[in-house]
């Protein structure tokens, strides 16, 4: 076994642990608070956090790995000063808002939505800074080899958040769900700390003062976050489609959802973690065979373990969706309206996982602006018409069906063009 296959294996062992205690959080939600108003508002609190977490720290995270090869400066006052724009950045987002979701919540929400939503996610949004701040750590971790120990800080948050929050329920209702986020953003982001500290890599001093390793970092990032904006722009959609339709809508659709990119999301990050530094490094070297070979082996490793994955969800949607959250609060009534949105969610499996590794290599390649526009036109176009031609007639499920159709356009044209231009 290669040396690559056996990384990926050890970290897609972690992150199968760390997404199971990330899933085990919703299947507890299930079991307390069902498909009510009450799970609606713990979904729509952690919207935002969630939103800006992955893309604000995904986008500076992947501009970073491209740059940090080719910096023309020395690499630890490079990180530092990476560290300090990291930090400022994921500050004055969630400062900002923080300052105008009031308004925001209030339009989008009748009162008794937004009595129960706004002081959950008063205290979910600090987070953001932390989470922004962890997922840079985990890739200065991956640049170095360290690739189980950020996997291990994912499972320490997943963990400590539905260990906090699921027993304070008793207590507090749904704001400990408010808590969990807060306290176990914390703990991951000690645990990253100490781990790069005990590992000796670079000082975590902040340092001020103009960079153009820096500079060239945010302006690779801005396409991405861009491009990572208009994917996520599926879970916002999604909120706010479902406003309009049944109470429980919403949860239903968090539900499915998560259900379905369990298996898509630790295959996915598992090949992606590993192979996207690599990548960075190969293309700094100009080593395009090898960069066509990591493609493709990525993109049949994907499709061999998505495959099978996606035809158990589709064809036993019905069993799954009770095995995994017929208990307590979530009855028959949360099963029927969870399975049918499930069934369509895992069609999209393979499309959603190959979009975001395919687009790995779009950011190696330098061209971060072509998968924004792919996705604009994917997510913003075709996704929102599909659910604006079907909702009033299938109602949540076609929600799902309209991820499925844009996600599938998205991941077509990046390979149509990936193949044209780079023989990819």
């Amino acid at each position: 076994m290669s040396r690559m296959m056996k990384i990926i294996g050890a970290v897609a062992i972690i992150n199968i642990v760390a997404r199971l205690f990330g899933f085990l959080r919703e299947v507890v939600i299930g079991k307390q608070f069902g498909t009510s108003v009450a799970a609606d508002a713990i979904a729509t609190a952690y919207t935002i956090p969630n939103f800006i977490y992955l893309v604000v720290g995904g986008g500076l995270t992947t501009a970073f790995i491209s740059v940090y090869h080719s910096s023309k400066t020395d690499k630890a006052v490079f990180v530092r000063k990476m560290l300090t724009s990291v930090l400022m950045a994921a500050t004055i987002i969630t400062a900002l808002v923080l300052i105008f979701a009031k308004p925001i919540f209030q339009i989008l929400l009748n009162p008794d939505q937004f009595e129960l939503t706004y002081p959950l996610f008063l205290w979910m949004m600090p987070s953001t800074i932390i989470l922004v701040l962890s997922t840079w750590l985990s890739g200065l971790l991956n640049l170095n080899d360290k690739f189980k120990l950020s996997s291990i800080a994912i499972l320490v948050y997943n963990a400590a958040f539905v260990i906090i929050s699921a027993p304070l329920v008793k207590w507090y209702g749904t704001m400990a769900y408010g808590i969990g986020a807060l306290l176990s953003a914390v703990l991951m982001g000690i645990f990253l700390f100490a781990g790069i500290k005990r590992s000796r890599l670079y000082s975590l001093k902040p340092a001020f003062g103009k960079s153009e390793d820096v500079k060239r970092v945010w302006i690779i990032a801005l396409p991405i976050l861009l491009g990572g904006a208009s994917m996520q722009f599926y879970a916002l959609i999604h909120r706010a489609a479902a406003t309009g339709l049944s109470e429980g809508a919403i949860s239903a659709i968090n539900y499915a959802s998560k259900l379905s990119n369990f298996p898509q999301a630790i295959m996915m990050t598992a090949v992606t973690t590993v192979i996207y530094p690599m990548l960075s490094k190969k293309e700094g070297e100009g080593d395009h065979e090898t960069i066509k070979k990591l493609y493709k082996k990525g993109l049949l490793l994907l499709a061999a373990l998505i495959a099978p994955a996606t035809a158990v969800a589709y064809f036993f949607a019905d069993p799954l969706v009770r095995l995994v959250f017929e208990r307590g609060e979530f009855g028959e009534a949360s099963v029927l309206i969870t399975v049918p949105i499930f069934k369509a969610f895992a069609l999209s499996m393979f499309f959603l996982a190959g979009t975001t590794y395919v687009t790995r290599f779009y950011y190696a390649k330098g061209n971060s602006i072509l998968p924004v526009i792919f996705s604009l036109v994917s997510v913003l176009g075709i996704n929102i018409a599909i659910i604006y031609l079907f909702i009033d007639s299938i109602g949540a499920p076609a929600i799902a069906y309209g991820t499925v159709i844009g996600s599938a356009f998205n991941f077509i044209m990046l390979m149509i063009y990936a193949r044209l231009k780079w023989k990819l």
